[in-house]
This record gives C-alpha cells, structure tokens and sequence, in this order.
C-alpha cells in the first residue's frame, strides 16, 4: 500500500515505495519476490516459532527450515513497522496485518473491483446512498477467545475516526463519514455526537451514516486498515476506552508502537506467535472461522543482503524471497531447480521521486540533512526544490528508458501521470518528460538566478535499504547529475523503511521514493494522493498549485466520467510542467516463488493484497 499502498497499500508511505495493499508502497513494480536468507538467526527463529506453535495450537511442526511443508519462509529487506490496524498503511505492515485481521468485505478473486462478504454477510443501501446497513457474520471468534460482535466493527470505526494519524489511511474513511480528512485536532467541524452518529449499532446491526453520497465507500471498507479489532482485548491492554470521556486525548495518537501493534488480536486465519526487529512468526488460529489455512507457521525474516536472500531461496531454504528486481530474476533465478516463476501480471502502482519543496530541518541534524544550509557547494537552502527550474533540471537528468532496460528487463512503460495506465482517466496521448541532458543543463543554468550552476550543491537523497530498484534509480540520477557539472554533488543514503516513513511524513527528507498502490479503485486515490494541496504526498513535499487542486476539486464533485477524465488530462499537463515528480516508469508484475508453493496463480493473484510475492492470502497457499 501500498500504502503504499497501501495497500495497502495503499503502502504504503506504502512513500517510499512499499507496496501498501492500498497504501503507501515501497516497491516500484508490483513483484511479488521477497527476500529470503537462512541464517543461524533465521534458523533460531523458526525454532522459536515451532515451540510456541506448539504450546498455543498443539502442533506437531518442529522442523526449522523452509523446506518443512507446514511452514512458509519469507524473506524480505524492509523491517515491518506496526501491526496495529489502526495505523497500517505501507505494504510491510499490511502484508502481516491483513492475516491476522478482518474486514466487513473483501475482494473476490483476482477482481479490484468486485467485493464479497466477510465479516459482513450482507448490507443494504439507502435510495440516496448516505445510509448503509451491514448484517454481521455470526460465530466468528478474535484470537483471544472473545466473540465478534457489533460493538467491535463500531468500536474499531469510532478509533479509526478519532484518532485519524497522519500515518494511517483513516483520512479517506474520514473523507466519507465525517466530510473531512483531518481529525479533531485539526479540524473543529469533527465532534464526538459527528463521529458516534456516523457508525453506531442498531441491535447487532452496522449502520453508517455518511454527510453525502460516496460512490467509493464500500471499496474503501474492503481496505485492511479497516480490519475489524476486538475491542475488549484492546481496551484490556491499554488502548482508547472507547468513551466520550477521553476521546479528545485520542485524537492523531501514534499508534505504529501501541499495545495493539505489540498484542494483536483479530479473526484472521493466523495469528502472531512473535515480532521481533528481525523476524515476524504467526501460527495458523485454531477457532478460525472460515477454511483452516494448508500451512500451520509463517515466519517472514529480516534479511538486508540480496545474496543471502538468493542462496537461501535457491536452497529451498525460503520459499518467497524480495529478489531486487527483474533483472535478478532473470539472471539468477529464472530455470534454476525448484524455481517458479509467474510473470505478466497487473500493475497498479505509480511510482515517482519526491522533491522536498521546503525541507523541514532538526537542529542538530542539519549537515545530515541540508549540509551548509547554502548554495555555496556544499548544500542546498531548505527550499532548494521550490524552484521550478531546479525541479525540471532534475527530471530532465533521469533516464527511465535506461531504467526500464536495466532494471525492468526491457518490461516497462513510461508514463506522464502518477496514475496507472490501467485505471480510467490515463490519458497515453499526453506527452511525458524526455531524458535530456541538454535540457537538465539549460535548467540547472537558469536556477535560483544562476546560483546553482555557478556555485554548486550537495544533495542528500534516501532509498530503502536493500531496494536494489530503488538503489539503482538514485545511483543513475546521481551519476547524470554529477556529470553536468563538476560541482554539483548527490549522495546517495541507505535507511530503514520505517526511519524514511517516519522522516517523509515529518518532511525533513530532501529526496526519496513516492509509491502508491491504490485503497480503492477509482483515479482520484492517486490523482488526490500525489497532487492535491490537501492530499497524501503533495503536504509532505510542500507541494501546492491551485489549478491543480481547483482540477482535483471538480473532478471529485462529479460522477460524468468524460467530464472526470478530461480534468485527469488537465492534472497531468500542468503537473507535467511544474516537473512536481520524477515519474518512475509502470512495470509488469511477477511472482517469484517455489516450485512447491500452491496458490499462485493468476485467479488468486489481486494487487490489492500487501503480501505482493503472491497476491493472496497466506490462507490460499499449500506447500508440499
């Protein structure tokens, strides 16, 4: 998410490219590789999480190797940040949480856009599509034993609603109930009786009650944010009490370390056994309420080195693996023995390099962050990237046909929009940003009066550790910028997924990866996210055009779709020319797995699902 995607992604910032579900993302395709290694801390984890799949579900399972038939080996480069639904919103967190959770509905098949009971087992809407009505499935049990009632989905909307972080994607769950997306803290308009007549029980009847009709609201409800909690075990262990009394104290609360994050409880097909910063380990639930999953343990691994992820995948020692990109795939993995591979599948994240308009900067962080603070060689003013010309210079200087051929493998598309080119409202006839050195150079000339080009810059820029993708993409800007001109200076940085998170949503990252995979499919998920003033990505970066966001506002307001499209056209022409983001070519996606892992395949593979080596619930695999 992807988000994003988020999903995920949404995914999720899903920011940097994770691939939230939908959410903020973090992958710039949707490829299905995570990155796997054994190691004598991996072994040690899978020994851990055979004893305590023992003592909670009777099992039998003590084996401690990828290859045991009843455990899923998944190793990956990024560390998961929560397991607090609450907050999930990049493809990390979101390809843990939406199996140990729940949602009223989900998707069906290998659909975006068709949805099916879950929780829910049905739902009526109102003639004037502002009251929804949801009948609750019966006999489903959270992992604590307590039973799923009606009070729990009220209870998870209202936590949603109240506390609304900037890190979550309760912004568009906001958007539809309350008529805004910001929580009270930001927004007087947002009151206890506002959000308690907005989702309350009738009996053990869902009602939500919306300001105006949202023709998207039900998909938004199948995103995994949304994930149904138990909200007895939650209040046991700290979180909001639920009450009028201390909602207030609630409002935009942190919740990517809170109890909840550390002690989960849902009606998902498994539940977790440990969370550790290297390992994440569940179990399958015994009280399940649907089909009982084919494998008992899935323990995803923390591994930062593509050649260890690699040996342990080719050794069967991992069963899905982050590989590092197709070009891996197709040099080292592709036709060796026990690999399988699953290629041409959809793609529905857009994927851009971010440029920081007003850089917020810590003190004490300053030479990390801007160096000297000046255009005098070395560093840049905090707000080097709201020259225009600065911005051009760099989307001139980034060869995506390059990438394309080096990265993707020759399988990519460039792009002239932030959207996919799979969603309505792409429009391929506008014309996109050209590699062109001499047009970099011309810009370069032209900005901050001439000062860049005649004194310089040193420029710090973050990828994801462990994103060979995302290495490669910087490495390549790096390398055209510095060659324009021998005092300008990129130094490329490795971090944590969750530190980039953290530091792109607090604004203090110059440069970094901008992923999305959408929470709902519909154009302005992306079109809102990455552009408007108001939005996911645009704040953060210091983004703002009021043509653009007076576009986003008039193509929220009507369901015309040519009317809708032709405003889409508008967006991605004066985005175009403002150069707001390096655009990342679309790719085509692929699943990288083993041999012996069942379920993979293109009925079951929705890009919608955080856990993108598959594309499906870890309940829909066998291994044998």
């Amino acid at each position: 998410m992807t988000r994003l995607s988020r999903p995920f992604g949404a995914v999720a910032l899903a920011t940097l490219a994770l691939s939230l579900s939908a959410c903020k993302s973090e992958t710039q395709t949707t490829t299905t590789t995570t990155e796997q290694t054994q190691s004598t801390d991996a072994q040690t984890s899978t020994e851990q999480t055979s004893t305590e799949q023992t003592s909670t579900e009777q099992s039998t399972t003590t084996t401690t190797s990828g290859k045991n038939v009843n455990t899923l080996v998944v190793q990956e480069s990024a560390d998961i940040p929560t397991l607090d639904p609450g907050t999930t919103y990049d493809t990390a967190s979101g390809q843990v949480v939406e199996n140990l959770y729940e949602t009223l509905l989900g998707y069906q098949g290998n659909s975006i856009r068709e949805l099916q009971p879950l929780l829910a087992t049905e739902w009526e809407q109102s003639d004037d599509g502002r009251e929804y009505r949801f009948t609750l499935r019966e006999g489903v049990k959270f992992h604590s034993g307590n039973p799923f009632e009606c009070k729990d989905a009220e209870y998870t909307f209202r936590r949603n609603l109240v506390t609304n972080t900037a890190d979550s994607g309760n912004w568009f769950l906001s958007e539809s109930l309350l008529g805004t997306a910001s929580n009270a803290n930001d927004d007087q308009s947002v009151t206890w009786e506002k959000i308690t007549d907005a989702v309350k029980c009738d009996g053990e009847t869902l009602v939500f009650n919306l300001p105006k009709t949202d023709p998207a609201f039900l998909s938004k409800l199948a995103y995994i944010g949304q994930g149904i909690v138990d909200s007895e075990h939650a209040k046991k262990i700290g979180e909001w009490d639920g009450t009028e009394a201390t909602w207030k104290d609630a409002v935009g609360k942190d919740l990517i370390g809170s109890p909840l994050a550390n002690d989960p409880s849902g009606t998902g097909a498994y539940k977790l056994l440990k969370k550790d910063a290297t390992s994440v380990a569940a179990v399958a639930f015994d009280g399940y309420w649907g089909d009982k999953p084919s494998i008992q343990n899935v323990i995803i691994q923390k591994v930062p080195e593509p050649a260890a992820r690699i040996q342990a995948f080719l050794k069967g020692d991992a069963d899905f693996i982050e590989t590092g990109g197709r070009e891996i795939v197709e040099t080292q993995l592709k036709g060796k023995p026990g690999v399988a591979v699953l290629d041409d599948l959809p793609d529905t994240t857009a994927t851009g390099l971010s440029m920081n308009q007003n850089i917020k900067v810590k003190a004490g962080q300053e030479q990390q962050q801007i160096g000297s603070g000046k255009l005098d060689g070395q560093g840049i003013p905090a707000n080097f990237f709201s020259d225009v010309d600065v911005r051009r210079g760099f989307v001139a200087a980034f060869d995506v046909p390059s990438y394309i051929q080096e990265v993707q493998r020759g399988k990519g598309t460039e792009r002239n929009f932030l959207l996919p080119d799979s969603f309505p409202g792409y429009d391929a006839s506008v014309p996109g940003a050209k590699f062109d050195l001499d047009a970099a150079k011309q810009s370069f000339q032209k900005a901050w009066n001439g000062q860049v080009w005649d004194q310089g810059f040193t420029l710090n820029v973050s990828y994801r550790a462990g994103s060979r993708g995302m290495q490669t993409a910087m490495e390549m800007l790096k390398r055209n910028i510095e060659g324009l001109n021998p005092k300008f200076k990129v130094n490329v940085v490795a971090k944590e997924w969750s530190e980039i998170i953290k530091a792109s949503g607090e604004g203090t990252e110059a440069m970094v990866v901008t992923s999305w995979a959408p929470d709902y499919a519909d154009p302005d998920n992306f079109v809102n996210t990455f552009y408007s003033s108001e939005g996911y990505y645009a704040p953060r970066i210091n983004a703002k055009d009021a043509q653009i966001d007076g576009w986003i506002a008039e193509a929220r307001s009507t369901t015309d779709e040519e009317k809708r499209n032709a405003l889409y056209r508008q967006i991605a022409e004066r985005a175009q020319e403002q150069a707001l983001y390096i655009l990342m070519p679309g790719g085509v996606g692929y699943s990288v797995y083993r041999d012996n892992i069942g379920g993979v395949n293109t009925e079951n593979y929705n890009p919608m699902y955080g856990f993108s080596q598959a594309g499906t619930l870890w309940k829909n695999l066998t291994k044998s």
